[in-house]
């Protein structure tokens, strides 16, 4: 199983339990009687940093007309839950990572936030074993292209006040968000969001707040809705 998943990621691990670690999910270990430290959540916290190091020197380096303000929206659109979840799915992560029973009868294989997390942890699993120019050449390769196509979306940073500018040209309804889910323990909760406009609903969004499950529905509407 780890090999093929190595296969799929394009890197060999010297230490496969590196590997193992960073697809634990902490649903998982409540269920097996492991030890808190042993889901993949401290890996995550390190992969988290090296993805923004490697996309902030090689936006720096490669977009050297861009403006340090823009610089930023650019990093945060190709770091967030959405497009790290994205390139997570393109992996066949979701067939990988070892969860509890409830949170994979809840869909957590496809869950957007389980996915982006393990992704960093992978992140961080490659760092500790091969080092930065491996979690480098994992990241780039997972992520080059989408940085290119967000080069000028800079709406993905704040989606929510595209949207409102977008819909405003035709319509005074006021956009509605509503929570209509929350899920998991308190520390780690999962919260899903519903947008509605001019009495219709327009999408839903999730994330590990309510501003986060927000901006993701409102990245759903307009894409939806052809609103770029």
């Amino acid at each position: 199983m780890i090999a093929n998943f190595e296969e799929i990621l394009g890197y060999s691990f010297k230490n496969s339990g590196l590997l193992e670690h960073a697809l634990i999910h902490s649903s998982y270990i409540n269920e097996n009687r492991m030890k808190p430290q042993e889901h993949n959540e401290r890996l995550e916290f390190l992969g988290d940093a090296v993805l923004e190091l490697v996309t902030s020197e090689y936006i720096f380096t490669n977009f050297q007309d861009m403006a340090e303000g823009e610089m930023s929206k650019l990093r945060a659109s190709v770091v967030c839950e959405s497009t790290l979840a994205k390139c997570a799915r393109e992996r066949s992560f979701g067939e990988f990572i070892k969860l509890g029973k409830g949170e994979m009868v809840n869909g957590g294989r496809e869950r957007e936030s389980i996915l982006a997390d393990t992704f960093e942890a992978v992140i961080g699993a490659i760092y500790l074993d091969g080092g930065y120019d491996e979690a480098k050449g994992f990241i780039l390769c997972a992520l080059e292209n989408d940085i290119h196509s967000m080069k000028g979306l800079t709406w993905i940073s704040d989606c929510k006040t595209h949207l409102q500018e977008q819909l405003q040209k035709n319509s005074q309804d006021p956009i509605e968000y509503y929570v209509v889910n929350e899920e998991g323990p308190e520390h780690n909760k999962i919260f899903t969001v519903e947008l509605a406009h001019g009495g219709r609903v327009m999408a839903q969004g999730s994330g590990r707040n309510k501003k986060e499950a927000e901006q993701e529905a409102a990245r759903h509407a307009i894409e939806k809705y052809g609103l770029q």
